[in-house]
Formats: structure tokens, sequence, C-alpha cells
């Protein structure tokens, strides 16, 4: 039986311990082990594996060894409760060896739970699942969480006191990071909080937020929107120490100053733009992101977006001559200027 995208979910956290097997798969493997995870652990409870209860198995071994995945589905266990069979990594060269055990599997037998890449729609093994009366076949799609499905990894993490705000950030985190580093991050997230009462604030979710390894660009690109002159000649040099290139300046530029245009030039204005952003801009960043599409207005952003443009071809010229990082600082210096007017 087919299990739609909405009910999916409700099953991985319930699963039904008398099925044949769960088929799961999908293009993004990180989200196929992130439920397979999910609904072995509500089959075996978390003393499973300590028991014996669960047993791994990949796919190239069973196709070397059929009997291998048929002994344990059959096998019977020293601990009593449910037993699952974990086949991961098949595809359509593993079948022949697969489906003679599924078609055996009797009540009392171990559920097989087998994880998959994308499986066309005449996949033989897809399709076993979907027209078999006692087994699913769910599909993973690479689609942004829903809200139920982020609450339920909040509630995981043990994270319940939580302001509006920082539920926001949260929400928003979730549609910018694979799934993984988003379970990651409320994980640390939680242990951040841990012995503090008081709610979740967006300064917490940006402590805790994957950094980005742009950091120092950004830092820039702030103390020039800012119009703070003075502090770029001290952070040029720091970024040309590290190694930083100036093309990689001119294309941090672009970035930045199109999304406050986009920002301040949204017909729902600027509260409304911010919301819009792609990809999303959450925490203590939101606000100050705000702020300066705000100060500059569309109007001198466009006159900004001109002199990145100018400064960019100008980089790009075969026949320029002057140092590409001088042009670069002289254009950040300008834009400073600008944003004092």
């Amino acid at each position: 039986m087919k299990l739609s995208p909405r009910d999916a979910a409700g099953y991985f956290a319930r699963p039904d311990k008398d099925r044949t097997g769960l088929l799961i798969y999908g293009a993004d493997a990180m989200r196929i082990a992130l439920k397979r995870q999910e609904v072995v652990a509500a089959l075996v409870g978390p003393q499973g594996e300590e028991e014996m209860r669960l047993t791994r198995l990949s796919a190239g071994d069973v196709r070397k060894d059929p009997a291998l995945l048929s002994d344990a589905i059959k096998a019977v266990g020293f601990f009593p409760g449910p037993r699952v069979v974990l086949v991961e990594d098949t595809n359509e060269t593993h079948i022949k060896a697969i489906l003679p055990a599924l078609e055996d599997w009797r009540d009392g037998d171990a559920q097989v739970v087998i994880t998959a890449g994308q499986l066309k729609p005449t996949s033989k093994l897809r399709k076993f699942f979907e027209d078999h009366k006692n087994a699913y076949a769910a599909a993973i799609y690479d689609n942004p969480p829903t809200r139920a499905e982020i609450e339920a990894e909040l509630a995981r993490a043990g994270l319940t006191n939580l302001g509006q705000e920082a539920l926001r950030d949260l929400s928003t985190l979730a549609l910018a990071i694979d799934p993984g580093d988003f379970r990651q991050t409320l994980e640390k997230l939680a242990l951040y909080k841990h012995g503090d009462p008081s709610a979740v604030t967006p300064e917490d979710v940006a402590a805790c937020a994957p950094a980005t390894t742009e950091a120092d660009i950004d830092e820039m690109l702030d103390i020039v929107a800012d119009a703070k002159t003075g502090d770029i000649g001290p952070l040029m040099l720091r970024l040309k120490a590290q190694g930083v290139q100036p093309v990689s300046l001119c294309i941090g530029m672009m970035r930045h100053f199109r999304t406050l245009y986009a920002v301040a030039a949204h017909p729902g204005g600027a509260g409304e733009g911010i919301g819009r952003v792609r990809p999303p801009i959450f925490g203590p960043r939101r606000d100050k992101v705000l702020r300066q599409a705000q100060s500059w207005g569309a109007e001198r952003l466009q006159q900004a977006l001109t002199l990145v443009t100018e400064t960019d071809l100008s980089l790009r010229s075969a026949g320029q001559t002057a140092p590409t990082m001088a042009q670069v600082e002289r254009a950040l210096i300008r834009l400073a200027m600008m944003a004092r007017r």
C-alpha cells in the first residue's frame, strides 16, 4: 500500500508492528536515513538493538547470499518484543534476492524495513510494496519540512519553551539547511539551554545555528552598509591575510545589496519583503538587514548596485592594470560614503 506524504509522518512515529514490511525510498539519502532511524526506533524501542531484535543487512550482502535475509526474518530472538530486519542501499539489481524472502513472510516473522534511492514507478520492488496488502511504500521527497514535522523535531529535542520570534527563526532555518543539520542544531540548542529555564530567544538560535564560511565577508558588508568607513581598512588587511580574493568580495557585495534592494523595493513594504527573501534570513541578522534596507531605500540601493556592477566588470576586464584588491577596497569606501548621504 502507498503511504501519502501526509500519512507517512504519522506512521513513522507510530508504525504498525504487525506489518510485513516498509519500503522507504527517495533521492535524498539524509532524509531517508532520518526516517529509517525514526521508524526503526519506534518499532523495536530504545533497547531493541542491545536486545538483538534489530538485524542490519546491506542489500549487496543479501544479493550474494539470499539466505541471509530469509534466516534473519525467521530467526527467533532471546528477548521478547518486535523484531526488525533492516536492508539498506537497495536498488533494482537486488530484487531477485529480496522478493522471495518477503513472499515467504508469515505472522510472527520479523518486520522488514528496506531503504532505497529514487525508484521509478515501474520498479518491481516499489510495485511489490505498493500492491501488498500488509506492507507499505513511502516516498520521501525533497520538500521543505511542514509545521508538524518541525514541531515534532522540537519535541524530540526537548525544546518546549520557545518565544514566538525564536520559533519563527527555527522554522526559517529548517527551510534553509538539510534535515540532518537541522536536527543537530536542535540538539546543540537543547544542550545550550540545559539548566536555563528562560525561553529560547533569537540570539540563542543564532548562537547554535551552523556558522557560515563567509562570516568575515559578511562582517565587511555590514560595516559598509552601516557607513562605518573607518573600520574598512583594518578588516581589509585581515581578509587579505586570510587569502580572500577580490572577486569573492565583489560577489558578496552584489549578493548583499541585491538582498537589501529586494527587501526595500517590495510592494508590500520592507517588513513583508524580509519574509520573502531566499535563502531566508533569521535571527538578529534579520533585524539588521531590515534596518539597513529601510535606511538605504530602494533608490540609493539601485545606485549601489550600479557601482558594484561597474567594479565587477572592471575586475573582469582584460585590459585593467590597477591592483584588483585596491579596486574593491575603493568601491567599498565609496559605498560606505554613499550610505551617509
